[in-house]
């Protein structure tokens, strides 16, 4: 199988050139982090790579490093903002994988001790809670 050419459209592009609204949490040269607009957890945040590339598949190895650094580092932020037992991340490539948004991202959700993820139902979450995450998380930043 080959991968199919990157799309510069796709909402995450459009949210690294500023054209559509994000709850930012961190951003360094190379990754750029926000929440997840449709939480599967509280705090659930996105690590984006900001050079275009669709997923794991095709990534440039420097940028998935960078991206998995900042993975980390999130992962240990959100433990700590949260008081979590753990974290979940996850990375899907291509639509066979779960891939819906063809930017690669990697997801950090924060988890807790028998507290199931929430389902991906397509519902957005309330700006304002999403904003109180991002500060809690910037906090131990």
């Amino acid at each position: 199988m080959s991968t199919p050419a990157y799309e510069n459209d796709n909402v995450f592009a459009k949210i690294l050139r500023g054209e559509l609204p994000c709850e930012k949490v961190y951003e360094d040269d190379k990754t750029f982090v926000i929440m997840d607009i449709m939480p599967r957890g509280d705090g659930h945040v996105l690590v984006l790579p900001k050079a275009p590339s669709r997923n794991i598949l095709d990534i440039a190895e420097e940028d998935l490093f960078a991206v998995m650094a900042t993975a980390k580092k999130m992962a240990q932020a959100v433990v700590k903002a949260f008081n979590a037992d753990g974290t979940t991340i996850q990375q899907f490539s291509e639509p066979a994988g779960g891939q819906v948004v063809f930017h690669t991202h990697v997801h950090v959700i924060p988890r807790f001790n028998d507290v199931p993820l929430r389902p991906h139902t397509g519902e957005m979450a309330d700006g304002e809670l999403l904003k109180a995450a991002a500060e809690k998380i910037r906090a131990v930043l």
